[in-house]
């Protein structure tokens, strides 16, 4: 193909996809199947790959993330992000219904009625139809610009659908995080040690401040956009305003109304007041706009906020019911839980028996007591929380809980760390639940998907000591008749176990790596090390420094891989493992095109370039050399592109270290 016909190929794709992206994020109305969407996606940042010229920033290609942001630039608001009054009163929102009219001089006003999304506020800029800068609200006046985490919401546009859009516009919504998505995340956290995040809200607003792009990407995040501000907007109303931004892609939920009069904007509240446990995503009040834009300007603004806009926040929904136990339960990696068992009481919808007080402070910070009367909130957290106690009803023969210092489980003498939060069982070996939670780990579909196992069968397996670790698995096939002798295990579903172990050994290292289950191990951070490192056993021998290397691998995840391959038992579970037959190192398709060219070579890049850093530093990998973070005496190269740091620059000055472009880099590996 020709040059043009390759362009024109590539803006084909970028079309077809971002309408693909349209229909499943902004409409929930997908027309490909997951897999077809995918193949379009590998077959536009194929041809990019090969045509870097015609990689764009608006490419759909981008939204897979892979940008590094070391820190965040500070922007000014052209249009400031002003607070809105509050209330939780139907009595003040009837004096700002009267505020309002009297103001106007009419005698009932058409409001806009729309959620109050509970995540991170961000304003985004277009020119031209497209994308060229996210801003966080920060403190109303300045935020941080975000645009290459933004570009990763699917529910972003970056480019415009066909229509008469201004020319240079901002348009401003919510990021959040749906609850599924939320609660999917925090399990996984939780199974690798880590404490969960207290609610989607602190969760979206973190993961929009993470340096790096591809794992924002992974997280799912979502936007909902609400208001259209700049110097042509030229519509007369805000709805109107904000339906058209529905035609030009942006993503507009369907529950922002049209309300004449206070009356209707009472019944929209007390519906939603009702009904937001029903929601994907939290809310934490209405907002009521005057619609028409003539109106809002004649109300004008006070020194805070709008005179035509009020927020209606709800109550937390909050309960009092009685504090009956305090059990404790143990994760696959040993961290303890203690969890507050309740008398049932109905709380948003649903009833509630138990709720989790995380760790000892929590309950030192409560001074909660078994027998205590407490007030349970779910508010912005998914899981049931109790914020405080009621202490007149506190018997006066109560005392203060003394947190267990020996596991639950196999009575072991519990650990804590210095900077740990949670208590944890060094018993892996011997501790029931853990051993159980380590195989359902190693067994998940995003681990060995093993789908013929789940938790009851496992938890059959281990009582009938037929599995005592994960490499125990590999040699049910050898005990067949005692399989058939449990119960519920007929040929057919014995045959489906065995088969499925077997398939099990085709998975890649990279995800055999994050089934094995080391402490802090994520999903992400596996692939990455696998990556580093190609092999299990070049991992095994990696010291501490050559761990800190790998991106997003800090001292505590380094210090924990180094001592886990350090015990004796790991080691040889890894053994039986191999000796099994699973995948320890990349795959000859992985390794394809890899050299060792730039062997003994060390690397820092800074600055932007025609390509992902990501993909310049795989190409560095890919080549045998090292990518680092730092410039330093051992630095080999300084790979310079676009508004690179002048401070990299003077210090690899200094230290004599050879400062190469992106052509030059291509050169040492071509």
């Amino acid at each position: 193909m020709t040059k043009d016909q390759i362009k024109n190929q590539i803006e084909s794709l970028s079309r077809e996809i971002e309408e693909h992206n349209f229909h499943y994020y902004a409409e929930s109305n997908p027309t490909i199947s997951d897999y077809d969407f995918d193949k379009l996606l590998e077959e536009l940042i194929k041809l990019e790959k090969e045509n870097p010229e015609f990689l764009f920033p608006d490419s759909p290609s981008q939204r897979v993330g892979g940008t590094v942001t070391k820190e965040f630039v500070t922007v000014k608001h052209r249009h400031p992000f002003l607070s809105l009054g509050n209330t939780y009163s139907e009595e003040e929102l009837g004096d700002f219904d009267e505020r309002v009219r009297k103001g106007l001089g009419v005698e009932e006003v058409e409001y806009a009625c729309e959620l109050k999304y509970d995540g991170l506020a961000i304003g985004l800029k277009y020119e031209a139809g497209k994308l060229i800068q996210a801003v966080t609200r920060g403190d109303g006046m300045q935020g941080d610009e975000v645009t290459n985490n933004a570009k990763t919401i699917g529910s972003i546009p970056l480019r415009l659908k066909k229509g008469n859009w201004p020319e240079d516009f901002e348009i401003r919504g919510e990021v959040i995080l749906p609850r599924s998505v939320f609660n999917k995340i925090n399990k996984e956290k939780e199974d690798i040690g880590e404490a969960p995040f207290a609610n989607p809200r602190n969760a979206a607003s973190g993961t929009m401040k993470m340096q790096d792009s591809a794992v924002v990407s992974s997280r799912k995040l979502d936007a909902f956009m609400y208001m259209l501000l700049g110097e042509n907007i030229f519509f007369k109303t805000h709805f109107e305003s904000i339906e058209a931004a529905r035609h030009w892609g942006f993503k507009i939920p369907e529950y922002t109304k049209k309300i004449i009069g206070i009356d209707g904007v009472k019944k929209y509240i007390e519906k939603w007041n009702k009904e937001r446990d029903q929601l994907d995503f939290d809310i934490d009040g209405v907002v009521i706009k005057v619609n028409s834009y003539d109106q809002q300007k004649t109300l004008g603004y006070t020194a805070k906020s709008p005179r035509w806009a009020i927020a209606y926040k709800f109550k937390a929904e909050r309960v009092a019911t009685k504090l009956l136990d305090i059990t404790y339960q143990v994760g696959r990696t040993g961290a303890i839980t203690p969890v507050a068992n309740l008398e049932p009481v109905q709380l948003a919808g649903t009833v509630v028996k138990n709720a989790s007080l995380h760790n000892a402070d929590i309950i030192e910070k409560l001074d909660v007591r078994i027998g205590d009367f407490v007030y349970v909130e779910k508010g912005g957290e998914i899981i049931p929380k109790i914020v405080g106690v009621d202490l007149e009803k506190r018997s006066s023969h109560s005392l203060a809980v003394e947190y267990i210092t020996h596991c639950p489980e196999c009575k072991t003498k519990l650990e804590r760390g210095e900077d740990e939060a949670k208590h944890y069982c060094p018993n892996e070996y011997g501790c029931p639940p853990q051993i159980k939670g380590k195989i359902e780990h190693f067994v998940s579909r995003r681990a060995m998907n093993i789908d013929s196992l789940g938790g009851e069968t496992i938890a059959q397996l281990f009582d009938a000591k037929l599995i005592h670790n994960i490499a125990d698995l590999y040699t049910l096939h050898s005990k067949k008749a005692e399989l058939l002798s449990l119960e519920r295990m007929a040929e057919k579903s014995v045959n489906n176990l065995i088969e499925g172990i077997e398939q099990s050994k085709i998975v890649p290292f990279e995800r055999v790596l994050f089934a094995i289950g080391i402490r802090h191990v994520g999903e992400t951070t596996a692939k990455k090390i696998a990556n580093h490192f190609r092999s299990l056993d070049a991992l095994i021998h990696a010291a501490r420094e050559q761990l800190l290397e790998v991106p997003e691998v800090g001292e505590i995840l380094a210090d924990s891989v180094v001592a886990y391959f350090k015990d004796e038992k790991n080691v040889e579970l890894i053994n039986k493992l191999k000796k099994a037959g699973l995948c320890f190192e990349l795959s000859k398709e992985q390794l394809a095109n890899r050299s060792e060219k730039l062997k003994d070579l060390s690397f820092v890049i800074s600055g932007v370039f025609s390509i992902s850093r990501d993909e310049i530093k795989a190409m560095i990998e890919q080549n045998g050399g090292k990518n680092t973070s730092a410039v330093s005496a051992k630095t080999s190269y300084l790979v310079a592109g676009d508004n690179m740091g002048p401070e990299k620059r003077k210090k690899a000055e200094k230290l004599g270290v050879k400062i190469i472009g992106e052509e030059e880099l291509l050169k040492l590996i071509s």
